[in-house]
């Protein structure tokens, strides 16, 4: 297959006070979202991919909190202008959702190549910040699994 995978994983990072990390994207200025990142290969499981992609565009290895996958997935359509990254045909992402609980704030290091500037917000502020409505709904979750965790 050539091109990006449509495959990918949502990790919403966020502090036990439930402050979460949202990225810029470096190409669209005002997009902002928690980390994401497609698989590399097709044989990639999910949780690696979430681990890497988190380390990738933050410098935050998932050892430093809890990486909990949710067991929620969503299919969506690519938006057109990224659909050039994909196989010509590709149209729709599924996405599986992760949280990396830490215990308080921790230094980002982001991958310029990605992403313009970072921000830590309490999670009403950060799911209104998201361009993306998967990552928006997964935010406006993090009370509910707070309380489950």
């Amino acid at each position: 297959m050539s091109g990006k995978l449509p495959v990918s994983v949502l990790v919403v990072v966020h502090t036990a006070a439930r402050d979460v990390l949202l990225l810029e994207r470096t190409s669209r200025a005002g997009y902002w979202q928690s980390v994401t990142g497609s698989l590399d290969r097709l044989d990639e499981p999910v949780a690696e991919a979430a681990r890497r992609e988190l380390l990738e565009e933050t410098g935050i290895a998932a050892s430093a909190g809890r990486l909990d996958a949710w067991n929620v997935v969503n299919v969506f359509e690519i938006f057109a202008e990224w659909r050039h990254r994909f196989a010509p045909g590709t149209t729709h992402n599924t996405e599986h959702v992760f949280s990396l609980r830490l215990p308080a704030r921790v230094p980002v290091t982001l991958a310029p190549q990605e992403h313009r500037a970072q921000a830590w917000l309490p999670w009403r502020e950060a799911a209104q910040k998201c361009f993306s409505w998967s990552n928006r709904d997964a935010i406006r979750m993090l009370p509910a699994r707070s309380v489950a965790a």
